[in-house]
């Protein structure tokens, strides 16, 4: 039954936004709702962001495969994530990226999520509790990095964990509205900007909670 659900939620991302094969396979074989708040299992399969704990939000699987889309993955041998969240998109992140690191600032989020991502049997997602925008240095540098909450700039320390070459996705925070923006890394510098589109993402706080 959760087999056809997913189909037909992929069909319905698909109406909306044409995903690559690699990144259908990825959703396809992550049962989603394993990572919806309980109480909200009926609506796992909807296009819908759903609330979580601590004033916190599940993207929709439509904004999780357009993130996922939008970082280019092919070739790419580890992500960090800043904002792990339900671990969704980590899991999705997961099927198409050897190695994926994951940062979480919320210690309650970040417990539910390894539950989750144990739950899956997904043995190459590596969470820690942290104030994202420190980065995760000791696994440096990333082929990509993406930012699952939206921040007013990038933090020079995350831009020196991106490896030459690399690819940063993040829900840029822009005169009062948000942009999923993408930067290449050349010559130590984040550059090729692309707007992609407008969103609405939390926004990323300093400390832990």
């Amino acid at each position: 039954m959760q087999s056809v659900k997913t189909a037909n939620m992929v069909k319905e991302i698909h109406r909306r936004f044409s995903i690559s094969k690699e990144v259908e396979n990825a959703i396809l074989s992550v049962n989603r709702e394993i990572f919806v708040p309980s109480g909200f299992s009926y609506m796992a399969y909807s296009l819908d962001a759903l609330p979580m704990a601590a004033d916190q939000w599940i993207s929709s699987p439509l904004t999780v495969a357009k993130m996922t889309e939008y970082l280019k993955c092919n070739g790419a041998d580890s992500v960090l994530e800043i904002g792990c969240g339900s671990g969704y998109q980590a899991a999705i992140l997961s099927k198409i990226i050897r190695r994926v690191f994951s940062i979480e600032r919320i210690d309650k989020l970040l417990l539910e999520a390894r539950e989750r991502i144990k739950l899956c049997n997904i043995s190459n997602i590596h969470t820690k509790l942290d104030d994202g925008q420190n980065g995760w240095s000791a696994y440096a540098p990333f082929d990509r990095i993406l930012f699952s909450a939206s921040p007013m700039e990038i933090p020079n320390a995350i831009i020196s964990q991106l490896n030459e070459g690399g690819i940063l996705v993040a829900p840029i925070q822009t005169n009062n509205k948000q942009i999923i923006t993408r930067w290449t890394k050349k010559n130590g510098c984040l550059e090729n900007k692309e707007e992609l589109e407008s969103c609405a993402f939390v926004p990323v706080k300093n400390g832990l909670e």
